[in-house]
């Protein structure tokens, strides 16, 4: 071709973009299009293709174009197999014209050369140094002190055995007795409330008293009913029991 090469130019038709280069570059920059989707050598061709069709021989100016294309390349090949474009710089990507975007490209790939130099030469140090051995982990645990037993006498020994061997005693429940109330208590209570007054309600009268108390007086209350002396009345259930007297 006639007309003098441009990087910029170069018109693309990827399967994830198609437009000039330089459309490509920044919406790369601008993160709009991920470099994983982008053929890097489809544009190689493209741009194989477009020296093949130019006709006459190669001016300086087109040899620096095809450097910048070199160049370039080679930048979109480094960020994208180390994954370097994901940074988040200090320049905002939104303004970038396309010479711009091809300048940082450049930029982001000589910052790679320099760390990758940096990790070269770390490595002929470790080499040059390997004579030299060095710990790798933590320093090992002090032991743990040792406590020795003071002067035991055997006999003394034997008859703290002795004595945790015997039988215990068995536990004396004197201290905490059931005293239980005679039945014939309440019923000479309640008798003697009957005559009185002619009704009572039973737990007004064994309000106060000890659950164990108030279950005999319960007894007492039912042997009264079963020898007939009283009537029992309740309106619900567990509402209270009013007791009178037989007629």
């Amino acid at each position: 071709m006639g007309q003098a090469l441009a990087v910029r130019d170069l018109d693309l038709d990827l399967d994830a973009f198609e437009g000039p280069f330089d459309l490509l570059l920044t919406l790369i920059l601008k993160e709009e299009l991920g470099l994983p989707e982008v053929d890097v050598a489809e544009i190689v061709i493209a741009f194989v293709e477009r020296l093949e069709r130019r006709e006459g021989a190669f001016t300086p100016a087109q040899l620096e174009v095809c450097g910048e294309f070199l160049v370039l390349v080679a930048a979109l090949l480094e960020l994208k197999a180390r994954e370097l474009f994901h940074e988040e710089g200090e320049l905002d990507v939104e303004e970038l014209d396309p010479d711009e975007a091809a300048l940082e490209l450049a930029e982001r790939l000589a910052e790679y050369r320099r760390v990758k130099a940096g990790a070269l030469w770390l490595e002929e140090r470790l080499t040059a140094e390997s004579d030299r051995f060095f710990r790798l982990g933590p320093a090992p645990a002090a032991p743990p002190p040792v406590r020795r037993l003071a002067p035991q006498d055997p006999a003394r020994l034997a008859a703290a055995l002795r004595v945790l061997a015997a039988e215990p005693p068995a536990p004396s429940l004197s201290h905490m007795p059931l005293r239980y109330p005679p039945v014939t208590q309440f019923l000479e209570r309640f008798r003697a409330a009957l005559r009185r007054r002619r009704r009572f309600v039973f737990d007004e009268e064994v309000d106060g008293l000890s659950r164990i108390e108030q279950a005999v007086a319960f007894l007492a209350l039912l042997e009264l009913r079963k020898a007939g002396e009283i009537k029992l009345g309740q309106p619900a259930p567990f509402e209270p029991i009013s007791v009178w007297k037989a007629a």
